[in-house]
Parts: C-alpha cells; sequence; structure tokens
C-alpha cells in the first residue's frame, strides 16, 4: 500500500448498501457557480468499510465530540439553516447530541 494521504474536505456523499457502505469526501470549488446552478466539488478521497465499521466508528466519532465539549466547555453549534437543508429537525439534532 501506498503512503497515506491527507485531505481536506468540505463536503461528502455516503451510500450503503447491504455489504457496506462508502463514503465519497469532496472539496467544493473556490469559485461560486453561476446563479441557479449546483455548487461544484471535486472528489478528494473515497473511504470503503463494511456497515459494523461504520457503526462503531459513528459512535466513537460522538464520543470525541462530546469529550471534546465536555473538556473545552464549548458546544459546536450548525445554523438552523444548515439542518433545514440537511432535513434534519433540530429536535432529532439535539436529541442525539446531549451528552
Amino acid at each position: 500500500m501506498g503512503e497515506p494521504i491527507d485531505v481536506y474536505a468540505d463536503q461528502f456523499q455516503m451510500h450503503t448498501g447491504p455489504y457496506g457502505c462508502t463514503l465519497n469526501f469532496l472539496l467544493t470549488h473556490p469559485t461560486p457557480p453561476p446563479p441557479g446552478s449546483a455548487v461544484q466539488a471535486t472528489r478528494v478521497a473515497t473511504v470503503r468499510m463494511s456497515l459494523e465499521h461504520m457503526k462503531v466508528m459513528t459512535f466513537m466519532l460522538r464520543q470525541q465530540l462530546l469529550e471534546y465539549e465536555r473538556r473545552t466547555a464549548t458546544a459546536v453549534q450548525l445554523p438552523g439553516e444548515m439542518l433545514n437543508q440537511l432535513r434534519i429537525g433540530r429536535e432529532d439534532w439535539d436529541a442525539l447530541w446531549r451528552g
């Protein structure tokens, strides 16, 4: 296997199936698209894993974020507009992040 890559991504796509999950990480182009056009992005990495791995990783990521917020006495906030675009209800979001 080659050297590990180090990338920055500001978008992702997730695809799940009966045998696993594919995560595509993307980087938005630096110039805004013309009005009415979709935001353009370039795929910078793809990670494939089992559904079991994804579930464990999800749990561990949540635990790490809760610990970070506790240790720093801060709360990582998302704007309501972002939750609306993702079609995530505020009550569902808040329920997930209760320590």
